[in-house]
């Protein structure tokens, strides 16, 4: 086992868009399990947009990154040393504390994952806290039921498209997406089975839409905010739900985002708009997992991820989720 362990510290609090000069890659110590603790080799850490939100001071949800300090993220790893009943060295365990090669652990505090019967990797993304929160904030939040039709912004990324798909297995009548390029685009229909999909670049998001979905929406999957959501009120069938899980459109903003113009539209349409955190529905977690595990096992619910080897490149695949460079779960290899 080495003896120096690296980790990445923010620096300072991005404004803006973060850039390198607000991180550094520090040497430390490995460290030492106490009682009740596990020492994991990290050999798979996950980088997701709402980490962007932890960089900042403002009062969130979660607390912000602390300056001077490694940073956090899931992750999965080995058990190289256990000071714990019930985990033993050799076994692999989900936990929370990426953004590192090495991290101590509380026992309590790690999953033990089976990686025999799935990659490693998917316990970061489709049977993960990702797939979770796409199974959770369509299902529950939007109150998703046979017939509806389904538009998903972000829909190539690791959560939009498996709403997409969860839909699509479920019985939707249309499932319909958004992304950023075209050959993602191409993606969401020839391989994830969406009826329909646009890239939000090549026009206004309201008109594409439209076209796409002519017959309307009864739920939209929100990654994005913006124009994305503004267009999706204007195309929401009555007694249509929005489900909020992101904005990535505005996480970089300086500014206040001007909220959507069309807001009363919901009062024809009896429409609902309702915020979500995938940890308010952990009590879905084992359903989750003996619905979606045989589906993505059979191959009927496909992934894909993008992976970026080593710790020191674990920065630059931040930064890429935040530019849409991902389709799929963006993940570092240790």
């Amino acid at each position: 086992m080495p003896d120096v362990n690296r980790e990445w510290h923010l620096k300072s609090r991005p404004v803006g868009v973060p850039t390198p000069e607000n991180f550094a890659l520090v040497e430390a110590d490995v460290p030492t399990p106490g009682p009740g603790q596990v020492l994991v080799r990290n050999e798979y850490v996950s980088v997701d947009p709402y980490m962007r939100g932890r960089m900042s001071a403002a009062k969130s949800y979660v607390d912000p990154f602390e300056l001077d300090k490694v940073m956090q993220g899931g992750a999965v790893g080995e058990v190289v040393a256990s000071d714990a009943e019930g985990i033993a060295v050799g076994d692999h365990v989900l936990h929370f504390f990426g953004w590192r090669e090495y991290a101590a652990v509380d026992a309590k505090n790690a999953v033990k994952v089976d990686p025999d019967a799935a990659p490693l990797s998917t316990y970061l993304g489709v049977l993960g806290m990702t797939g979770l929160t796409a199974y959770a904030g369509l299902l529950r939040t939007a109150s998703f039921k046979e017939g509806d039709s389904v538009f998903v912004s972000g829909a190539a990324g690791a959560v939009g498209s498996q709403v997409g798909q969860i839909a699509r297995l479920k019985g939707a009548s249309r499932v319909v997406g958004s992304a950023g390029s075209d050959e993602k685009v191409k993606l969401l229909t020839e391989e994830y089975g969406f009826d329909a999909a646009f890239n939000y670049k090549n026009g206004p998001v309201s008109e594409q839409l439209r076209a796409a979905a002519p017959d309307g929406v009864d739920v939209y999957f929100d990654n994005v905010g913006g124009d994305h959501l503004e267009a999706a009120i204007g195309s929401l069938n009555r007694d249509g739900r929005v489900a909020i899980c992101g904005a990535i459109s505005v996480y970089n903003a300086t500014e206040p985002a001007p909220g959507p113009k069309n807001l009363a539209r919901l009062i024809q349409t009896r429409g609902r708009i309702e915020g979500f955190l995938v940890g308010d529905h952990y009590d879905l977690q084992q359903q989750f997992v003996q619905e979606v595990g045989p589906w993505v096992r059979s191959g009927e619910l496909k992934y894909r991820e993008t992976v970026v080897e080593g710790i020191g490149n674990n920065l630059e695949a931040f930064l890429g989720v935040l530019r849409g460079d991902n389709t799929g779960k963006m993940i570092v290899k240790l």
